[in-house]
């Protein structure tokens, strides 16, 4: 691919090394004639070169609107076999934990809702590009989530609420970027230098944008609800004030409810890359274990359940164990020192320490389930049967009918405790963050 990067821009390419973010596209980072340049590609075996041209014709429009975004260097649908973008390297960081946690972002941090609210409604401006999906939203995401054939109650229990509170039509209809979140925008010490990742931009109510930021998957453990960053009411000032027309809290409210959704669903989309076995990469499989982080924030945002404290059950296990006639050390103490040398060994590149880090997370979730899968099994299980059902498509088909509606305490409750056991397993600290 170098060769043919340097031929397609007719000079020479340095420093060319793929980074860590886009998880359905590859981007790479390098320097060519002076400029620090980022190349942005489709994965060889799912190649989209119109989804790429028109991300392509939507950096021109944002562009056109005031929004913040890299200069288009150049794009085609053939670099190494694959469709392509290059653009210029903003100056900032996209990191979460850097954004939120980092002294060098103490002083805009205070503002960044209300910009970012600001930089919305100038989006919320752009013209149209050819190509655009426009779609409604909630038929679009039931019918993503019924093609996996895996019914799950909480999900059931959520688009029920969702068909029932939806709001009347606002009229409002904009380009909507579809992911405009902490992690997708560029930061510098003095604001926002660009918004990144335009693949799933969209036609909609432009209220989706407003609410996705505030899904509290982008807050990263931050109480702030606007992206980590600050308020709702920042959020939607800045909006008014660049001119936009902001939602009612109870609109806004709704679209958080079904970015939540809409982020586990994608997260189980992620999931089937590795399932199917057409990518195997360890984030792709670690993906589908995050399903239940939204399954329990869908229960928040509907004010179903609360933050709770659990225990990690490997803080208190014996390590040192072991099953005669094996030697020593035993097969937990093993799997510890797999993940220890995975977060410890020197990696060469952003990219393989983010893989380190979920790989090492993902021997921490086999463990966990070593120890409670056949007790939760039984567990949920005796939940199921109380309810007289066999199994969870019992269960969310009887949420979907209304059958169970006079026993609505005992179906939340028997969904919430099936998610403790969950994150329990998959990630116990997510429990206890505030919604």
């Amino acid at each position: 691919m170098h060769e043919e990067l340097a031929a397609r821009l007719g000079a020479d390419v340095t420093d060319l090394h793929r980074l860590s973010g886009g998880a359905s596209r590859e981007t790479w980072s390098f320097d060519a004639d002076g400029r620090a340049l980022i190349l942005r590609r489709d994965p060889p075996a799912s190649p989209d070169a119109d989804a790429m041209a028109r991300e392509a014709a939507l950096l021109a429009s944002a562009a056109r609107a005031g929004v913040p975004v890299p200069s288009l260097v150049d794009h085609g649908d053939d670099l190494a076999g694959t469709p392509f973008l290059i653009m210029e390297r903003l100056s900032g960081e996209t990191i979460p934990r850097r954004l939120l946690r980092d002294e060098a972002y103490a002083a805009v941090r205070p503002r960044l809702a209300r910009d970012l609210g600001g930089v919305l409604a100038r989006l919320h401006t752009m013209e149209p590009v050819p190509g655009l999906p426009d779609d409604d939203p909630l038929t679009a995401i039931t019918t993503y989530y019924e093609a996996f054939g895996e019914p799950r109650p909480a999900v059931e229990l959520v688009l029920r609420w969702l068909r029932e509170n939806r709001p009347a039509a606002s009229g409002r209809r904009a380009v909507v970027h579809g992911d405009f979140r902490n992690g997708n925008l560029m930061i510098a010490p003095d604001g926002v230098t660009g918004v990144l990742d335009w693949e799933l931009t969209h036609l909609g109510d432009p209220a989706e944008d407003l609410g996705w930021l505030c899904v509290k998957a982008w807050r990263f453990g931050s109480p702030h609800p606007a992206g980590g960053f600050g308020s709702r009411e920042d959020l939607l000032a800045g909006y008014a004030a660049a001119g936009g027309t902001p939602p009612t809290p109870e609109e806004l409210r709704w679209w958080e409810v079904y970015g939540t959704l809409r982020w586990g669903i994608l997260c189980r989309h992620q999931a089937e890359r590795f399932l199917s076995g057409s990518d195997t990469s360890i984030e792709y499989a670690v993906l589908g274990r995050r399903v239940c982080e939204q399954e329990h924030d869908m229960l928040l945002a509907l004010g179903l359940t609360s933050p709770v404290t659990v225990e990690d059950p490997l803080a208190g296990e014996a390590l040192a164990g072991h099953s005669p006639p094996h030697d020593r050390p035993g097969a937990s103490a093993l799997i510890d020192a797999v993940g220890a040398f995975l977060l410890e060994a020197e990696q060469p590149d952003d990219r393989l320490r983010f893989h380190a880090r979920v790989a090492a997370s993902a021997l921490r979730i086999a463990r966990r389930e070593l120890l409670l899968g056949e007790a939760h099994r039984e567990a949920h299980a005796a939940r199921l049967a109380k309810l007289g059902c066999a199994s969870d498509a019992d269960l969310a088909a009887a949420i979907r009918e209304g059958t169970l509606d006079d026993r609505r305490d005992e179906v939340v409750g028997a969904i919430r405790a099936s998610i403790v056991d969950k994150l329990t397993v998959a990630n116990p600290r997510h429990l206890a963050l505030p919604g």
